[in-house]
């Protein structure tokens, strides 16, 4: 297909602003989890719950996006995807108890993952090949963007919410801050709604529909008349293939030609997730307070965070249709392990030692009485001395607190935790993130796409919710170092299984790809 790239990319870009509203979505409450935990008075389950809902939502909007995509068309399910992210939006900022903002989180889930699902899939449908990585990873870049937003207007609430201002406390910014991190995502939510107007339905789909006038109108504005054409005979001769040769579309995803393409995207799905990505973007702050910085520093590290991944994600668009998949992988991957093996390192080679002049220099609601017997006793781990000042304090004190006198009493290199934080983030940026989104896209024949990738997402979404809902039970009872280990050691497992398994796909048409991975 010849590339026409103002109609392509225009159309790309637009259906891609899903993944903005996702990664906005997923990762603003990385600034709201200390606010809410304590407010609500939340365990360490409760909170990886307030997190890991979306993605328990999401993994049941992917099984059901694929579908749904397949029945009434990519467009409109994508629709329904941006009105479900401003009424989450919405309901979350005005949450007036724990359950209801469960709820409001569980809503912007669906949301999340009918457009995790279905925006990469109608890209890779009107994508000529030899840009279709490139096309594809729009979705991953906006999800990015998203996520680098979220940190970066989390940092300025919180900043403007300290003015002494008359609109700051009229609009109560200090006191409502979590609700306004929240409720920013109406605006982009409305935006992407009334700009999916401006697209056409896939030129697939409508094939799969029967409708090949409008299929042949929409591939002549992407790609010419005469390319148009040979368009319509190459999907027209794959679709009556697969009728001859499978039933259902679930009876054909599990049958024996299949296997190979289904093992490759359950692997890539479980290892995008299992070496703890959503971990370090959803708690992001959390995780550098842990390294003693305090709460602004952190927040404004966060921030790092999301430029980083911007920076890498681009590097990664520019070349994964120059260097392939697959080598993007194998070099991100052993990335990854090593930098969370870094950052085990790290965090166990911290000390926490509370010194008189760091007792005095604590807020004046902490209680420099009860925590005296602490002073100039040194605890080898982060577990140890969370232990020890609950014990002192109790738990509600010592949880609001807990940033502080961690700043107060630890002895670690925090460049080293920051290098293994950012280092991480790039390797993953620059390989699984986007590249699992186009993989996806091409592994799976034109009738079943909708419902393989829906399952490979349902998997994929439902490893994130796992991850997510245990992290602050694992920091609470593994600790930094074994959390980060554990994720290290998958990543390394993962790196065997991709060098094993995984083909190249990039330059190949998908009716190519699909004569060469589904096997008789």
């Amino acid at each position: 297909m010849a590339f026409s790239s103002l109609q392509t990319v225009r159309t790309a870009l637009i259906v891609a602003l899903g993944g903005f509203l996702m990664g906005f979505d997923a990762s603003v409450i990385s600034g709201v989890v200390g606010f809410i935990e304590v407010e609500f008075a939340l365990s360490k389950l409760e909170l990886g719950w307030s997190v890991a809902s979306l993605a328990l939502a999401a993994s049941v909007a992917m099984m059901l996006a694929g579908p749904l995509s397949d029945r009434i068309g990519r467009k409109p399910t994508l629709s329904i995807a941006a009105l479900l992210f401003a009424v989450s939006a919405v309901l979350s900022a005005l949450a007036p108890s724990f359950p209801m903002l469960v709820i409001a989180r569980i809503i912007g889930g669906f949301g999340v993952g009918m457009a995790l699902i279905i925006a990469p899939m109608y890209i890779a449908e009107i994508a000529p090949p030899a840009e279709r990585g490139r096309l594809v990873s729009f979705n991953q870049l906006n999800i990015v963007l998203g996520i680098s937003v979220a940190f970066f207007s989390n940092y300025l609430i919180i900043k403007l919410g300290q003015l002494d201002a008359g609109w700051v406390s009229a609009l109560r910014l200090e006191a409502w801050n979590w609700r306004w991190m929240l409720g920013l995502e109406t605006l982009p939510a409305l935006l992407y709604f009334f700009c999916l107007y401006l697209v056409p339905e896939s030129p697939r789909w409508l094939l799969m529909q029967g409708r090949e006038e409008e299929a042949r109108q929409i591939f002549s504005r992407i790609a010419g008349a005469e390319q148009a054409e040979a368009e319509l005979r190459a999907v027209n001769a794959s679709l009556a293939e697969q009728q001859q040769t499978t039933g259902g579309t679930l009876t054909a995803l599990f049958s024996r030609p299949m296997r190979l393409v289904l093992m490759i995207g359950l692997t890539v799905a479980v290892l995008q997730q299992i070496t703890g990505i959503n971990s370090v973007f959803f708690y992001a702050p959390m995780i550098f307070e842990q390294s003693g910085i305090g709460t602004d520093a952190a927040f404004m590290q966060a921030i790092l965070v999301g430029l980083t991944n911007l920076v890498f994600t681009l590097v990664a668009m520019a070349l994964i249709d120059r260097v392939g998949r697959k080598p993007l992988l194998l070099f991100g991957v052993s990335g990854i392990a090593f930098f969370m093996l870094l950052l085990s390192w790290g965090f166990n080679e911290a000390r926490y030692l509370l010194s008189a002049e760091a007792l005095a220099g604590l807020p004046e609601a902490v209680s420099r009485e009860q925590l005296l017997p602490l002073v100039g006793v040194t605890f080898a781990s982060d577990l140890e001395f969370i232990q020890a000042i609950t014990a002192q304090l109790g738990a509600t004190s010592a949880l609001t607190y807990e940033a502080e006198l961690i700043a107060a009493a630890i002895v670690i290199q925090p460049m080293v935790i920051l290098f293994g934080i950012l280092g991480f983030v790039a390797c993953f940026a620059l390989s699984v993130g986007p590249v699992m989104w186009v993989l996806f896209s091409e592994l799976f024949p034109n009738r079943v796409r909708g419902i393989a990738i829906s399952f490979v997402g349902l998997v994929n979404s439902g490893v994130s919710f796992l991850v997510q809902l245990l992290f602050p039970w694992q920091l609470a009872n593994l600790g930094n170092a074994g959390t980060f280990f554990l994720y290290g050691i998958f990543a390394a497992v993962g790196l065997l299984l991709i060098a094993r398994l995984l083909p190249e796909t990039r330059g190949r048409s998908l009716e190519e790809l699909e004569k060469q991975l589904v096997q008789a």
